[in-house]
């Protein structure tokens, strides 16, 4: 081929290039804290290949920031609300330890009353949000006129939900959690028989009295969002929605759900075709260290180092349990990188650094690292599995009871209660992960099949998000079950009618045969 012919191709291939990468304009409506962690990380990726976004956010917001070279930002005042931030968590991991010490028939009980609080407070604090949005004409006139492609979210709470119905954009789901539980509820059959429930502490594998709990609790979720959640927003949809709009149906109306997921982590369920899963979307190969902390890894020498994160929300422990780890990790030989914020704890060893923020990934990656102690948030457990590093979970809050579970029955990591935490059982545990074979070849495996994929999570969310835009929506993907009412979709109505024409086909036929021995009775009668 001739130098020409070589420019001449090259130019055809840009031009295809420039014609197939049309920039979306995109209207992003995230929840805050580590689940904007995650989501920013699509954002990023969807801004590398053009795409417009503007990014919906509260003026109280912890991690959203203002001003992004990723995004513009549309900044809402809500209403005064109860302040959801450290405090609230703080109150929320005492309560979570109390909770522990409980007995397992007190602590059902009392787990279900605490959840319906904290939902109202989350709740409330979303219907806010979208009402200062939809009672603002200006604001509201605005997005119409900016004419979006798409509208992306996290349902976990169903501002978002809200906004892509009242503006008719087709909508994206970065999703894991919604309303009450797991996402999959909302969309897929999902048989309490052998699909555990959120905060359950139960496998796939279920004795019946395990069964019956798992069954009680499903009762529970739906009636929750039907008696708790469903209310807090139906003032709003009777000002800014057409009589009889369902937060239900509206919420199931997603073009596509980005589902956190990977099934060498989760449990296999049924599932729909517009659900793709992209657990793991947020992990990568880990970069090089900061000059002062790589040091600190390599001083390690051949016993490694040991990483403990308790998430973005969870700053330290009360002080008898943190002493208590730090007094452990005092003993060991390894060395220590603990994200830490608070008072330095007085037993501290010299092998020890604190640190308020570290690169998790890029540590979880690093040849050094041995093991993770962690609370089991799924950005990090997703990341440990990516990495290969097996972990000791120190559970606290909401579904990382869940997660630890998970990995525990793989054998990928050991579980600890923390409200009953001693230094001697910390170190025990933690000379356990570290030294057994089994834990580590563990998560290898899981490693490995994480891994075995023909398209990485983050290119498979990005694949989607850019398909329902190509597309104006995916609504050949979605199933009429949504539309169906609930004894049509359980087929109750069938049965009733089965059971119907059964009760009448016998009536008729002990009428008949009555009717025929009442003849045969009169004839007899006669003869005689």
């Amino acid at each position: 081929m001739d130098l020409r012919s070589k420019q001449l191709s090259a130019l055809t291939c840009l031009l295809f290039v420039l014609c197939c990468c049309h920039g979306g304009n995109i209207l992003v409506l995230p929840e805050d804290g580590s689940h904007w962690v995650n989501m920013q990380i699509i954002l990023r990726n969807l801004h590398t290949r053009g795409h417009s976004l503007t990014v919906v956010r509260s003026s109280k917001s912890w991690y959203i920031q203002e001003n992004s070279f990723l995004y513009s930002t549309i900044t809402v005042n809500p209403m005064e609300t109860e302040d959801i931030g450290p405090d609230y968590f703080k109150m929320m991991i005492e309560r979570s330890l109390a909770l522990q010490r409980m007995l397992p028939f007190f602590r059902f009980f009392e787990q279900l009353n605490d959840i319906v609080n904290i939902l109202k407070v989350f709740h409330n604090g979303a219907l806010r949000m979208i009402s200062a949005i939809l009672d603002d004409v200006a604001l509201v006139g605005h997005l119409r006129e900016a004419k979006f492609d798409l509208l992306l979210t996290d349902p976990a709470f169903p501002a978002g939900v809200l906004l892509a119905n009242f503006l008719h954009l087709p909508m994206v789901y970065n999703v894991r959690w919604l309303n009450a539980g797991d996402a999959h509820m909302q969309i897929a059959p999902s048989p309490p028989s052998h699909v555990p429930m959120y905060n359950s502490l139960l496998h796939d594998q279920m004795s019946f009295l395990q069964r019956m709990e798992n069954f009680l609790r499903n009762l529970f979720s739906i009636l929750q969002e039907q008696y708790i959640i469903v209310p807090i927003y139906s003032e709003l949809l009777e000002r800014h929605f057409p009589p009889g709009t369902d937060l239900l149906s509206m919420q199931q109306s997603a073009d596509i759900w980005l589902m956190r997921v990977d099934f060498v982590f989760e449990f296999p369920r049924p599932t729909m075709p517009n659900v793709v899963y992209i657990g793991g979307f947020q992990c990568h190969p880990a970069q090089a260290l900061p000059e002062e902390l790589e040091e600190f890894m390599q001083s390690s020498g051949e016993h490694g180092v040991v990483i403990m994160s308790l998430g973005a929300a969870v700053g330290a422990l009360p002080t008898s349990i943190t002493e208590a780890i730090a007094t452990a990790f005092a003993e060991i030989p390894q060395k220590v990188v603990w994200r830490y914020h608070g008072e330095r704890p007085l037993t501290l060893g010299n092998n020890t650094l604190l640190l308020e923020w570290f690169p998790q990934n890029d540590l979880l990656g690093h040849p050094k690292t041995r093991v993770f102690v962690s609370h089991g948030g799924t950005n990090g457990i997703y990341e440990a599995i990516y990495h290969g590093v097996p972990v000791l979970a120190l559970p606290l809050l909401f579904d990382q009871f869940d997660n630890v579970l998970r990995l525990q029955v793989r054998s990928a990591a050991r579980v600890l209660q923390v409200a009953t935490l001693t230094s001697q059982e910390f170190l025990e545990a933690l000379k356990d992960v570290l030294e057994n074979p089994l834990y580590r070849s563990g998560i290898r495996k899981l490693s490995e099949l994480h891994r075995d994929r023909p398209l990485s999570p983050l290119d498979s969310a990005t694949f989607w998000i850019e398909y329902v835009m190509r597309h104006r929506g995916a609504a050949h993907l979605r199933s009429e079950a949504i539309d169906l009412p609930w004894y049509s979709y359980h087929n109750l109505d069938v049965l009733a009618f089965l059971l119907l024409f059964t009760a009448i086909v016998l009536l008729m036929s002990v009428y008949i045969c009555k009717l025929l021995c009442c003849r045969k009775s009169i004839k007899k009668r006669k003869v005689d």
